[in-house]
């Protein structure tokens, strides 16, 4: 970590966990075979791939078969609706206007290309899907292809899997589900049948950047996006990223093994921070669902408009606080956030997203509070 820099875009990416750091180190040291090849240093190397993969779908309820590497969650989003939408005939694509930009922007090209309706199903003031219209969406539709993310990446509002797939399901349907945000987070049991597809990016959970992998229900075959070798049973061409695999795997055990007490530790974060931002700085709103089913390393703040708030995200950077307007993904963006624009359409108010991870500190929050304070400055109030 940067010295003396607070870290609050855990949603963005995190740290990496250091005993994430000590396993890939020695992996590169003495496993530098290629996978795919025979002999005595490739088969080493397979092998740990493939023990990656066992143990992956061990902690997910799944077969490993149903698990292919891929270089993190926009690939793994990529390959399921583009794949879904060639092999598995479906005639109409529904989706909401808050999904990761992995997801809306492949679902539009899929549909102007297939020539097949897009759908997009309403989403609440509190931010939540609104399940009576997408009821209504697919009875409308023979074999739809549905894309709905477990927690929304910038103001954390949660789904139900289990409820929206036996709904889609009911309906013929392919259930896409986009965990990138709660993998590592949340157990998961994918021997219920309830989601077709869903995918995950290592760097979101304390492990490294560039790689990830997608779940495949059995019941599926889907095309390779990238082809050229027969790797992920010709799934997705390409020499694995091994240290990236063996290292995602260590980091999902370990937050396997911290569960219920990392949540308990980061769901303290959240709520102290949003009992000291009501404290002190009134007219303070929070964006979605945050005490109800929300994410619990996400927390988007909306400011009361005023001076302040045009400079808000570049003097905390200055005060050496690290957070993110939106998703990073779209950080060199000018339109603004379409997630908030979805919720909160026309508003003047400046919105910030902390997001919070186990290496985080009460502490740290009190430190931000304190900056907030400060740049608001006629509008905080003092402590009773």
């Amino acid at each position: 970590m940067i010295e003396n820099r607070i870290y609050l875009d855990n949603a963005a990416t995190t740290p990496l966990d250091p005993t994430v750091i000590e396993t890939m180190v020695e992996v590169m040291k003495e496993h530098y075979g290629n996978p795919s090849s025979t002999h005595g240093h490739g088969r080493k190397v397979k092998n740990l791939v493939e023990e990656s993969r066992s143990r992956i779908a061990k902690w997910l309820n799944c077969k490993p078969s149903e698990i292919f590497f891929t270089s993190g969650g926009t690939e793994a989003d990529n390959l399921a609706l583009r794949g879904a939408a060639q092999q598995l005939g479906v005639d109409a694509i529904i989706s909401s206007p808050i999904e990761h930009h992995a997801v809306t922007h492949t679902v539009e090209e899929i549909a102007q290309q297939k020539g097949i309706p897009l759908h997009w199903v309403n989403i609440l003031e509190n931010g939540h899907v609104d399940m009576e219209h997408l009821a209504v969406l697919l009875q409308s539709c023979e074999k739809p292809l549905v894309s709905l993310m477990h927690a929304n990446n910038e103001i954390g509002n949660m789904i139900d899997i289990q409820r929206v797939g036996d709904l889609v399901h009911q309906h013929n349907g392919i259930f896409h589900c986009d965990t990138v945000q709660t993998m590592g987070h949340f157990s998961f049991d994918l021997s219920t049948d309830s989601v077709d597809f869903i995918c995950a990016a290592a760097h979101k959970f304390n492990g490294p950047k560039g790689v990830g992998f997608l779940y495949v229900n059995k019941k599926h075959r889907i095309p390779a996006e990238i082809t050229g070798g027969s790797q992920e049973r010709e799934m997705r061409g390409g020499t694995e990223n091994v240290y990236g695999i063996v290292g995602m795997t260590k980091a999902l055990e370990i937050c396997y093994a911290q569960l219920d007490k990392k949540r308990s530790q980061i769901q303290a974060l959240k709520d102290h921070m949003m009992s000291e931002l009501i404290k002190y700085i009134p007219g303070i709103e929070f964006n979605g669902d945050p005490n109800g089913n929300s994410l619990y390393t996400v927390l988007s703040v909306s400011f009361p408009a005023n001076d302040a708030g045009s400079m808000l995200l570049f003097n905390l950077d200055i005060a050496g606080i690290s957070a993110s307007g939106g998703s990073a993904c779209s950080s060199g963006s000018t339109k603004g956030s379409h997630v908030i624009n979805a919720i909160r359409p026309n508003t003047d108010r400046t919105t910030v997203r902390f997001s919070f991870g186990k290496f985080n500190t009460i502490a740290e929050i009190d430190n931000v509070v304190e900056k907030l304070k400060e740049l608001y400055g006629q509008n905080a109030v003092t402590a009773q």
